[in-house]
């Protein structure tokens, strides 16, 4: 079922944050990609770094890149990607890939890394999911990494 975002926190939340996003499949990613600045700008984050990688196969070098930096450690890394589902298997193997290198990488360097690399099996699935104001999952992204960065900060 798919669930509508919540409301933006007014909480002022600082925070250092990175997102990497594909340029494949731009007009989706760039729509969840301006949702999640808008979110982390309105929580009065203290950067957000913007890197492109051409395809959702390329996140996750990135993510370890960022996540090994020593100076101006990241509070979060939100990770935005757009798989569209075609007539092989190809898209079902990056997608796992990828999921499974964020899963190992937020073990590994003790960053929350927020998975929204979404695979889609068609136009409309991602028309809802990352045109739409109320289920954006950019915007969803944002309230998460910065709610893993308040979890993180209190451990």
């Amino acid at each position: 079922m798919l669930k509508k975002n919540n409301k933006s926190s007014t909480k002022k939340s600082g925070g250092r944050y990175a997102i990497i996003a594909s340029r494949y499949n731009g007009r989706y990613v760039n729509s969840m990609l301006r949702a999640a600045k808008a979110e982390l700008a309105a929580v009065g984050a203290e950067s957000i770094e913007v890197v492109r990688v051409p395809g959702a196969y390329e996140i996750p070098v990135v993510v370890g890149a960022l996540a090994r930096r020593e100076e101006k450690p990241l509070s979060a890394i939100i990770c935005l990607g757009v798989i569209m589902r075609g007539a092989t298997t190809h898209a079902q193997h990056i997608g796992d890939a990828v999921t499974l290198t964020l899963a190992d990488a937020q073990l590994r360097y003790g960053v929350p890394i927020i998975h929204e690399v979404l695979l889609f099996e068609n136009k409309e699935q991602a028309e809802v999911r990352c045109m739409d104001r109320d289920f954006n999952r950019g915007n969803e992204a944002a309230q998460t990494a910065i709610e893993m960065a308040r979890v993180m900060k209190g451990l």
